[in-house]
């Protein structure tokens, strides 16, 4: 990739400019606007007739491109110096997805950021590369340089009030907030928050506490977590589902199930009830803290008392005890719930099924495959494929091949992965003759195998004295490799 964007960049800086423009605003590079973000890339050259030949330029090109100033910036110690030499032109979109390129590199963006305001004095910054700058810098932890850019955004923004492409978003707050928080920062989060409305002329909105709520969760300020829900609730801003979860959460993790509980009653007191239902954000909260055996006993007290979970809630808990390997709790909890009424979605079998295959349970796999297409899904690989293999394993390989000619009829066609799988377990299983049709199967849908398949079955085959039919496999590469 970094030799085709070489290339790319030289052939485009070796096109004379246009007669009609001077030297000195010769740009051979021309990058799109940012809206829309994905046209392809075009240049300009003057033909011997004196017309313009307009070439079009791929999105793999362009990208390629892009790739390669990004690398120029983030790695050459004198990157003016070499982006000079290159004569391109400084456009909104190419300074945005450079900046979102080097997302990592803090120093490195804020001087390619001032480079391209100097070099073209016609480039007018907007707001998505300013926010763009400033959450790299935040990131980064260049803290100071960041103000300067906020400042900077606000300065040029107050000049031109009536261009909303610089208007200063609350998002640009949110993150500064969390950044700050992440990095135990809590007093310049505080601060930031308290100078919203003064400095940046931006609204306390529910995603700028959410921030807040954050920052202090961050660090176990719980007292000053629970006291800003409280003034949130005073000053008429509803709280949203995330304001619960980030509480809730955090007490979770800190072992105060009992404060999350009274926290959730009290607010639902008031009249403030949660998006989501209270046992479903406490179930979460427990998953995310780590504490599984908790949570699995919270589901349990649930459905003996006949309350069901969010789905939702139902899919995060089996993910997590997946994990873990209790197939047996997760097969016995999905009938539970299912006999209370409880609807599955795709989610859930695309959890369910692997774990249930992988264990070597193929009839109870079996048995929701089914379930799932009766609900109206259509299988599809990620669904069929563990059980294909599963009864691979078992050496049932004729229940495979039936089960696998099935699928192609009912689901999704099989993609390469299933059909590498396929004769990969083919080829433990000694079934050679059986991988090479499925070679051939493949490459008649166009699906490229890749060479330790051929190297696996042409090997098989001449060990089992199938030397013509190892022989047509091996004709087979050459012609689809083209060697």
């Amino acid at each position: 990739m970094f030799h085709t964007a070489k290339s790319i960049l030289r052939a485009f800086l070796s096109y004379p400019p246009h007669p009609s423009i001077s030297s000195h605003h010769a740009t051979p590079l021309i990058f799109l606007h940012l809206n829309p973000l994905f046209l392809p890339l075009t240049t300009t050259t003057a033909n011997s007739g004196g017309g313009d030949d307009v070439t079009t330029v791929s999105n793999d090109e362009y990208f390629a491109a892009i790739h390669h100033i990004s690398n120029i910036v983030r790695r050459d110690i004198y990157l003016e110096r070499t982006l000079n030499k290159m004569r391109i032109t400084v456009t909104n979109e190419l300074v945005y997805r450079v900046l979102r390129s080097c997302s990592l590199c803090g120093t490195q963006s804020f001087r390619f950021f001032n480079w391209a305001r100097s070099h073209s004095p016609s480039y007018s910054p907007t707001c998505i590369e300013f926010e763009e700058l400033i959450k790299t810098l935040a990131r980064t932890k260049h803290w100071e340089t960041m103000w300067k850019v906020v400042h900077q955004l606000l300065k040029d923004s107050s000049r031109s009030n009536t261009s909303p492409s610089l208007s200063f978003s609350p998002e640009i707050i949110e993150f500064i907030i969390r950044e700050y928080g992440k990095n135990g920062l809590i007093d310049e989060a505080v601060k930031v928050f308290n100078s919203c409305t003064k400095a940046f002329n931006c609204s306390q909105t529910v995603g700028v506490y959410n921030s807040l709520l954050f920052a202090l969760c961050e660090v176990k300020n719980f007292n000053g977590a629970y006291a800003l829900i409280r003034r949130m609730t005073r000053k008429g801003t509803t709280p949203n589902k995330e304001t619960y979860s980030l509480l809730v959460n955090s007490w979770c993790k800190a072992g105060k199930l009992s404060e999350a509980q009274m926290f959730l009653e009290e607010m639902s007191k008031k009249g403030f009830n949660p998006p989501v239902r209270g046992r479903d954000l406490l179930i979460d909260g427990l998953l995310n803290a780590g504490y599984i055996e908790s949570a699995k006993g919270l589901v349990r007290k649930m459905t003996k008392k006949g309350f069901l979970p969010d789905i939702n809630t139902f899919n995060s808990l089996l993910e997590a005890i997946c994990k873990s390997g209790e197939v047996e709790f997760c097969i016995e909890l999905y009938h539970d719930v299912c006999a209370l009424g409880l609807c599955p979605n795709i989610e859930t079998y695309k959890i369910m099924i692997p774990l249930i295959a992988k264990a070597g349970k193929i009839d109870e796999a079996f048995r929701l495959l089914h379930c799932s297409i009766d609900d109206g899904h259509k299988p599809f690989p990620s669904l069929y494929a563990p059980i294909l293999k599963a009864l691979c394993r078992n050496g049932q390989f004729d229940d495979a091949f039936s089960f696998f000619s099935d699928m192609k009829v009912q689901g999704h066609p099989p993609n390469r992965p299933v059909y590498t799988m396929l004769i990969r377990m083919c080829g433990r299983g000694g079934r050679f003759v059986e991988a090479a049709n499925y070679l051939v199967e493949m490459t008649e849908l166009n699906l490229l195998p890749l060479s330790r398949s051929f190297d696996m079955v042409t090997d098989g085959l001449k060990n089992c004295g199938k030397h013509d039919l190892a022989k047509r496999i091996e004709q087979l590469e050459v012609s689809l490799r083209g060697v």
